[in-house]
């Protein structure tokens, strides 16, 4: 067996409106996962996790043509599940295809990158990974992150935050802000950051959420 982490960049017809606004076309969603999905007959089903305003992606999908039916679950007033049926294009439902045929199975959840990419993990044979890679179509861009490791999950929970969580650690790591005593403050995060305090606190809040639930494998 073959573990593969990729990141696709499709473009087009491979990219639909509704992903657009999850990968890069929404600005107050701060992070959005395809956590499952069908395509095997029309109409097509997805299950998101957002993360930000996720009321505003719900007046999207209320208006979009192409949406027959959803829900919103929230989990916080931040962050939800989002059920989503409706129709897409044959080449967006090919591109899902691509990475479920022969034996190779497509581990969720999907990553929606914000500068419009995807990152996910494939598991299967050495063949049916190479047939896959080298069967994407030719407007989508195919990048091999890593290959192999021990586990099918990510491998650090580092690779869980958001690009924008990770700076925030960062900074505070830097300034001494879990120093103890503590040499920096949230405002001090803030101005590094260049946002509001209340969101800094936010970013470092939700970081050390993800953090202490990894180690207590919750």
């Amino acid at each position: 067996m073959k573990r593969v982490r990729i990141t696709l960049d499709p473009q087009g017809s491979y990219a639909p409106p509704i992903y657009d606004r999850l990968a890069g076309g929404a600005t107050y969603l701060e992070r959005a996962l395809i956590v499952n999905w069908n395509v095997a007959t029309p109409p097509t089903a997805f299950l998101f996790r957002l993360e930000g305003e996720y009321r505003r992606f719900e007046r999207v999908l209320a208006e979009s043509e192409t949406v027959t039916e959803y829900e919103v679950l929230p989990v916080t007033d931040r962050e939800c599940y989002c059920f989503f049926e409706g129709e897409v294009s044959r080449a967006a439902r090919s591109l899902f295809e691509t990475f479920t045929r022969g034996g190779l199975v497509t581990v969720p959840p999907i990553e929606c990158n914000a500068d419009g990419t995807n990152t996910f993990t494939i598991v299967g044979t050495a063949a049916d990974v190479q047939a896959a890679v080298e069967g994407a179509p030719d407007a989508v861009d195919v990048t091999i992150e890593t290959v192999g490791g021990e586990r099918v999950a990510a491998d650090s929970v580092v690779s869980r935050l958001p690009a924008r969580q990770r700076e925030a650690v960062e900074i505070a790591l830097e300034l001494g802000y879990y120093d103890v005593p503590r040499d920096a403050t949230s405002e001090d995060v803030a101005r590094e950051l260049g946002c509001a305090t209340a969101t800094a606190a936010e970013h470092l809040q939700k970081a050390e959420s993800t953090v202490m639930g990894s180690l207590l494998d919750r």
